[in-house]
């Protein structure tokens, strides 16, 4: 009976001492390093000509804006994290990317108006695909409203000149498919069979040589979803 209230009274005062010292630790902003984050060592694109311009207006990066995040980089970063007591990860996450300027949106409700504007260029540009590339398509549109490279709201990114062909081609217009609705429904409710992409093609209708260079995370339908 002893033995047994000892280690209870052990377990109780690691249990103490863990709190105390967590307590004492001093308290950073957190930098998500998930899938949002997507600037880190070995990325490329205006995100990160973004980030290195932003960077070298404050002196910290002192190389030429190249587009490439490479070790001077995140050396740059992790040095502007240190200034602004962000943990210093030396990944550009969205806490980073705030605090330099560079704007990210946040997903917007799923209103009545959201689901209609969402289900319109989910229908032009998916309404032959299987439901779950439908919801795909969504969910790319929202993954670029909270990303520093595209415009912050949805309307923003469905009006993006050139980001969508529906729309200049009048496809945009047409009879919106019934099944449109219910995906831009479940991608407004969190649902991303992409893993967070922010591009989408078709490999037999594009020859484009940038969006064919991006790294392919999934293939749904006819459709490949990139980073």
């Amino acid at each position: 009976m002893k033995t047994h209230y000892r280690k209870r009274h052990l377990r109780a005062a690691v249990a103490a001492a863990v709190m105390t010292i967590a307590a004492c630790l001093p308290m950073f902003p957190q930098d998500k390093t998930g899938i949002a984050a997507t600037s880190q060592v070995g990325s490329r694109g205006a995100e990160v000509r973004a980030i290195q311009q932003k960077l070298k207006e404050r002196g910290l990066f002192k190389s030429d804006v190249t587009g490439y995040y490479g070790e001077i980089t995140r050396k740059a970063v992790i040095a502007f994290q240190k200034q602004k007591g962000i943990s210093q990860t030396g990944i550009a996450g969205p806490l980073t990317l705030k605090a330099l300027g560079i704007s990210i949106g946040t997903i917007p409700a799923a209103t009545q108006a959201n689901v209609s504007k969402l289900a319109r260029i989910i229908s032009a540009e998916a309404r032959r695909e299987p439901y779950v590339g439908q919801v795909a398509v969504g969910a790319v549109i929202l993954n670029r409203i909270e990303h520093p490279s595209f415009p912050d709201t949805l309307s923003g990114v469905i009006y993006q000149n050139g980001a969508f062909t529906a729309v200049t081609d009048g496809q945009f217009y047409q009879n919106v498919a019934d099944s449109a609705y219910k995906a831009a429904r479940d991608a407004l409710n969190g649902w991303d069979p992409t893993g967070g992409c922010i591009y989408y093609y078709n490999p037999a209708k594009t020859s484009n040589k940038f969006i064919r260079s991006r790294q392919v995370v999934t293939v749904i339908g006819s459709h490949r979803f990139c980073l």
